[in-house]
């Protein structure tokens, strides 16, 4: 953790030199804010530096939950030494909504903050993308620690693709990737008309899968530039795709990609919902122009890109905005209310269920109609020509009950503590336990969250914590046999 810390506080540091080139007059205040992260790594480091350098399963989970808390604590600094944000409550909310790339926000003037700031609030969710514990467990070794552990606990999808036998090549390549496809967007939103800020910006928050922009308006400040908006739907569409497939992508394996099962299926519904969202926008919504919908509705392609782009980003739980959805059709808000529990792929960077545990439940629960006729038939559910052991099965149907539950709960605490509308409650907390970021009612994509009583904006915050970290990793430590000696 004290590792976790110093990382932290060298990305602050990073955001400090942004400060400084940009001369945006809070430069020392960052600087501050990362040597003080950094110190207080180091002493976490001298001080259990003599300590059995071992982590098996339960230490992994102390580790993620606990570091994913101190790295969004340490993360408020920048925010409260710059009093950008002056409330702890707002800061940390804000940070949470950083690292677990959820892109929900307190703020309601963005373009005025200083570019030190907006760079380090994108490089949270750059940070919390692909997380920060699977960049750690690449220099883990150097101290002697194995990192299995905090790989599974990071990662608990339903399945453990590797890429390399040994865990920290894993790291190494899908880091170089996810920082590969950063470097790449940023290039092509500069040539197409973004500002190298703007665009590495919208990189960072892009590959996360995160939503934060540099803009109020989001995306939709570039609604005249049709090029930009495509160019973040690719990207976002990569970066809710399994990564490893992108590594075979990249390795020539190209057969492999075409028979994953889970990437058909996920390029389907995107392509499903995109034309039944483009039709009823182009027939039925009736938007007036604003900054939000500045081109003619009766349009084919701006439907089309709307409607596609909206898609991508709750899919992928990314949040980007180019239109208020809620305000197109009563159809089209309870699509897109459905479209957060979806999720990318396993192994990406977007957060709800994810593709593949929908599709392994649906296989389940078609096959029972089988083995009620044939009771003493083993039929087992299939995933890419392999037999799915009955416990990941059970896992999944664990998973996805737990989930529902505690979307209820955490609607029916928003409707208790913020005296909120039900529409309101519920978009909030199905938003913040799937990471999307723009919900319905009073947080709709035009809205942020700063609405929120202070105790609804930590019960979010929790929420958001859950779900990226996929429920079981924080839930286990709530449970008695958890602390108990072996």
């Amino acid at each position: 953790m004290g590792l976790l810390l110093i990382c932290n506080g060298g990305f602050m540091l990073l955001a400090t030199l942004v400060s400084f080139l940009y001369e945006d007059g809070v430069t020392f205040k960052m600087f501050l804010a990362g040597l003080v992260t950094i110190i207080a790594g180091s002493l976490f480091m001298l001080t259990t530096r003599d300590h059995k350098k071992e982590i098996k399963k339960r230490e992994g989970y102390i580790v993620v939950t606990f570091g994913w808390i101190l790295l969004s604590l340490s993360g408020t600094f920048p925010y409260l030494f710059t009093k950008t944000i002056p409330s702890f409550t707002n800061a940390f909310f804000e940070t949470m909504s950083g690292y677990t790339t959820t892109g929900a926000t307190i703020l309601e003037k963005i373009e005025g903050l200083p570019e030190g700031v907006l760079f380090w609030r994108s490089m949270t969710h750059w940070i919390g993308g692909m997380g920060i514990i699977v960049l750690a467990i690449a220099i883990l070794p150097l101290l002697g620690i194995g990192g299995m552990q905090l790989f599974a606990a990071e990662a608990p999808g339903p399945s453990a693709d590797k890429l390399h036998p040994r865990i920290t090549d894993t790291a190494k390549r899908l880091w170089l990737i996810y920082v590969g496809y950063t470097i790449a967007e940023t290039i092509l939103l500069q040539l197409a008309g973004m500002s190298f800020f703007d665009a590495i910006n919208h990189a960072l928050c892009t590959l996360s899968t995160g939503g934060f922009s540099t803009k109020d308006a989001s995306v939709a400040y570039w609604n005249g530039q049709p090029i930009i908006q495509y160019i973040i739907i690719l990207f976002m569409f990569l970066a809710g795709t399994n990564f490893v497939l992108s590594y075979f992508a990249f390795k020539g394996k190209i057969q492999k990609i075409i028979k994953d099962e889970e990437f058909k299926i996920y390029g389907i519904l995107v392509g499903f919902f995109t034309i039944v969202a483009t039709l009823i926008v182009f027939f039925q919504a009736d938007v007036a122009p604003s900054a939000y919908h500045p081109m003619v509705w009766g349009e084919l392609e701006s439907s089309f890109r709307h409607s596609l782009f909206q898609v991508i980003a709750v899919v992928t739980t990314t949040g980007f905005v180019t239109a208020d959805f809620t305000a197109w059709t009563t159809f089209l808000t309870i699509f897109f209310f459905g479209l957060m529990f979806l999720g990318g792929s396993a192994g990406s960077t977007s957060g709800g269920v994810k593709v593949v545990r929908h599709l392994l439940m649906i296989k389940n629960g078609l096959l029972e109609f089988k083995r009620t006729l044939h009771p003493r038939a083993i039929i087992p559910v299939r995933y890419n020509n392999k037999s799915v052991s009955e416990h990941i099965v059970y896992n999944i149907l664990g998973f996805f009950i737990l989930y529902m539950l505690l979307f209820i709960i955490g609607a029916l605490v928003l409707g208790f503590v913020g005296d909120l509308d039900f529409e309101t409650a519920v978009g909030g907390a199905a938003s913040s336990l799937g990471n999307v970021g723009p919900a319905l009612g009073e947080l709709n994509p035009l809205e942020n969250y700063n609405k929120l009583p202070g105790f609804g904006k930590w019960w979010c915050s929790f929420l958001m914590l859950l779900g990226r970290l996929e429920l079981f990793t924080v839930l286990i430590l709530l449970t008695p046999f958890f602390w108990r000696n072996r």
